[in-house]
């Protein structure tokens, strides 16, 4: 029976029981097969588990895979701002490097406010999908999208984000897209709620690599590179959003609830 590395972290989150629950697991002789892997996610039934080797090259420190419940997917910001938490603390250090099958390295560093994640930022152009505004329950001020599957809903305030009720077997028929549905905030710059159903989540706690196109998207509507961020699901998060370059740098802290070993 293998004994897998396991931790259970919450991910930009100063205190357990807030921000996105992420599974971390390091296999030290390669990735294990992918229907083990599906098996996984699906037992530890958040919205990713991490899955993590040792990468020999000089372009990263390790390699990494997400799993949600249902499926493999390109990238999670989550779960590799978690993955950097573990490492860094188990092996000290300031800076990680994931090598990814689909969006290059990623990088992990400790910042202020716990750490900092770097994800491509995503671009996204004018769209219409009257489906999924259908499907959302309310009409949005405009509607942006990319062929990555992220979209962005935005809506004139805070209280219509917070009063969406989504139709979620509708919005999941319609395939594993990211509905990110957006506005100027209260308390923070902007907020956000994201729903992924067709990839097994229906509603993300907090979703990194949604920020990475809500970046470029308020950094040109607010006129400046670095805003606050709250996604104000169940358990909500706060991240700190900068554009630089090309890269969408979003910080946040980290919290271990569990570590210790997966048997199976």
């Amino acid at each position: 029976m293998p004994a897998i590395p396991y931790w259970h972290v919450d991910a930009f989150a100063p205190q357990a029981f807030a921000g996105n629950q992420a599974a971390v697991m390091i296999y030290e002789d390669g990735f294990p097969p992918d229907a083990i892997m599906r098996k996984i996610g699906n037992e530890n039934n958040f919205a990713e588990t991490a899955f993590l080797v040792p990468h020999d090259g000089e372009d990263a420190d390790w390699q990494l895979r997400w799993f949600t419940p249902e499926c493999e997917i390109r990238m999670c910001g989550h779960a590799t701002l978690a993955s950097g938490h573990v490492i860094l603390e188990q092996g000290g250090g300031d800076v990680v490097r994931f090598l990814t099958r689909e969006v290059g390295v990623l990088t992990v560093r400790k910042a202020e406010i716990g750490y900092e994640l770097a994800l491509p930022a995503i671009p996204t152009q004018p769209g219409e999908w009257p489906e999924a505004i259908a499907a959302l329950g309310a009409e949005p001020v405009a509607v942006m999208r990319s062929p990555d599957r992220y979209n962005i809903f935005l809506y004139e305030s805070d209280a219509q984000v917070r009063a969406l009720k989504p139709d979620f077997t509708a919005l999941g028929a319609m395939g594993d897209h990211q509905f990110i549905c957006t506005a100027p905030g209260e308390a923070t710059d902007i907020v956000s709620r994201v729903f992924v159903p067709g990839a097994g989540v229906p509603e993300d706690s907090v979703t990194g690599s949604a920020h990475a196109a809500l970046t470029p998207f308020w950094a040109e509507r607010l006129g400046r590179t670095g805003f606050t961020a709250f996604q104000t699901s169940q358990r909500g998060g706060l991240l700190a959003c900068t554009l630089e370059d090309g890269t969408a740098w979003l910080g946040g802290p980290c919290t271990t609830v569990v570590e210790g070993m997966f048997r199976y």
